[in-house]
């Protein structure tokens, strides 16, 4: 059942004085990615009882797994029924025309990513793209988030190690940041300073020092990805210096498929799955719950 337009400006409104209150506040919100109905229950359930406000995002794969629109009525169902704030945002989309859609369908926040389609692609290229997207999202007033150039890793349990002096050459810059802002007219710049998708035998380092002077000289909102994997205290510190949106997927997908796994061994005989999900989204609610109250965004909602 789709949103007028009414409707979708409404929510897109309230993501945005979401974004400023984060920034007054100091405390970022959790952007967590969902394959499946239990995950997005697990999400729910953990946004309603620290009462926080959380995104609930999909990858290019996701959408294709379970539908753009499907999608979109599942976030409105649960948003009405555990009477929680919660957004949608389309993560890492490759395509201009992917985000259209999105938007269409009325998502409230759009990451362009042209470089995970290509990873030569040119700035030049991605800005041009960039800014496609920014101008067609000013019908809805969706919030548009890009960065410029590729981002490594992937959504995944990786078994090497971090190798940081070949990370760092991917590393955002001032300078870099300033310009790619000014030239799109982003919403939110996705940063590159140590954070990287994926989870890793060993923990991630933030340089917090580099967040800092990016904080100084860009005005839109930045958000971290590739959170899985990363000491809370890096969380807290990213929130004070002005970080808005914080993304984990791989945290939760490792707990999800560890307990499913021992919950099958546990149950050789139940062949209703229904009721063997219970243990396996509480796992990964109490994964959520970790993330909101590092992100310093437990009791921020505002339904």
């Amino acid at each position: 059942m789709g949103q007028t337009i009414g409707q979708i400006r409404d929510n897109t409104t309230r993501a945005r004085h979401l974004y400023q209150r984060s920034k007054q506040q100091h405390f970022a919100v959790g952007a967590f990615n969902v394959d499946n109905q239990e995950t997005m229950i697990a999400i729910a359930l953990a946004a309603q009882k620290l009462n926080s406000p959380v995104l609930i995002e999909v990858s290019d794969g996701e959408v294709k797994a379970i539908g753009l629109h499907n999608i979109r009525d599942m976030v409105d169902n649960y948003k009405q029924e555990y009477g929680i704030e919660v957004y949608l945002n389309l993560d890492h989309s490759p395509s201009v025309d992917a985000c259209k859609r999105a938007i269409d369908a009325g998502y409230e926040f759009i990451h362009i990513d042209i470089s995970q389609a290509d990873h030569n692609a040119s700035e030049e290229e991605i800005i041009a793209k960039t800014k496609e997207v920014v101008e067609y999202a000013k019908f809805t007033g969706a919030l548009i988030e890009s960065e410029p150039h590729y981002f490594g890793g992937s959504s995944n349990v990786h078994n090497e190690d971090i190798d940081y002096e070949e990370i760092k050459k991917t590393f955002s810059t001032p300078e870099g940041a300033r310009s790619f802002t000014e030239a799109t007219g982003i919403d939110t710049l996705a940063v590159a300073i140590g954070n990287l998708h994926g989870k890793y035998p060993v923990p991630k380092e933030l340089d917090l020092e580099l967040l800092e002077r990016i904080r100084e000289v860009i005005g839109c909102g930045i958000s971290l990805h590739g959170g899985s994997g990363t000491p809370l205290h890096y969380f807290e510190d990213a929130a004070r210096i002005g970080v808005s949106k914080i993304n984990i997927n791989s945290d939760m997908r490792y707990v999800f498929r560890k307990t499913l796994e021992k919950v099958l061994a546990d149950n050789p005989d139940e062949y209703a799955v229904v009721k063997l999900m219970p243990e396996v989204y509480g796992a990964v609610q109490a994964v959520v719950e970790e993330k909101i109250k590092a992100f310093g965004s437990a009791d921020k909602a505002i339904v």
